[in-house]
């Protein structure tokens, strides 16, 4: 879900003037075992997808390698945060994904179980990353996991993230600073925005990885219309954690 396949201007701007933006030094080979975050860094690297007002009321659910997402604290105002490890849409388990994620209830009641269901079947070692997407992809295509029944909004502004900035063609990691806001925008292509596909266009843009399994953007439920911050607003996110990035670099260099 956060997987940029067409930028426009200003989000490429970003992303090469005022972001960094590493391109991962080696491919790592599939199928590695997770590692666990220690717990302090993983709640408040979590947190750091909602925006500030958002955090105290916020349920947060934390990633045993072994079983699968908890709830570590059970919040009061529908909001759930999460570190996504496996995105499972690549068909490859890795030890190099470290995105912090944010959903509302609707969201939390639609999007956050496909997450869950891909990390506890990785815990499990019963099924490869390829058996995962294809079961995530099934329950999809049977109704079982259903579209957002509304509108609503993932926010992710976490000061780095570390993920798939293409389609699951692609197997390139980068590690990069990008705040943007995620509207659900459920069987939408970049067409029926207004987008340019060449990437020219400033604004708001559509990405749908799972479309490419689903037969087409139009029925895939879970596209997202992206919304990068504003420069000051992203410079400020990055200013503001500098004590959060330098404790996640100092837990994985990769997060530099």
């Amino acid at each position: 879900m956060t997987h940029f396949t067409k930028l426009p201007a200003r989000a490429l701007l970003l992303l090469a003037i005022l972001f960094i933006a590493i391109q991962s030094p080696a491919q790592k080979p599939a199928n590695v075992p997770l590692d666990k975050m220690p717990v302090a860094l993983e709640t408040d690297y979590a947190l750091s997808a909602l925006p500030p007002q958002l955090r105290p009321g916020a349920t947060i659910y934390l990633l045993d390698p072994a079983k699968g997402y908890y709830v570590s604290r059970k919040g009061s105002n529908g909001f759930i945060c999460f570190v996504m490890r496996t995105a499972w849409e690549w068909a490859e388990f890795r030890n190099d994904i470290v995105t912090a994620i944010s959903y509302d209830a609707e969201g939390a009641r639609t999007i956050f179980p496909i997450y869950a269901a891909a990390a506890a079947m990785r815990a499990s070692g019963k099924f490869t990353a390829l058996q995962t997407r294809n079961i995530i992809i099934n329950r999809i295509k049977k109704g079982i996991y259903k579209a957002p029944a509304h509108p609503g909004i993932s926010y992710m502004l976490g000061p780095m993230m570390r993920t798939y900035p293409g389609t699951p063609a692609s197997n390139k990691v980068l590690t990069m600073h990008m705040p943007h806001y995620m509207f659900y925008a459920c069987y939408l292509t970049n067409a029926d925005i207004g987008n340019i596909p060449n990437g020219k266009a400033d604004g708001p843009f559509l990405v749908n990885p799972e479309a490419m399994f689903l037969g087409g953007e139009r029925k895939a439920p879970y596209a997202y219309i992206i919304v990068p911050a504003g420069e000051k607003e992203a410079a400020k996110i990055e200013a503001d954690n500098k004590v959060l990035l330098k404790r996640l670099a100092d837990y994985n260099p990769i997060l530099k």
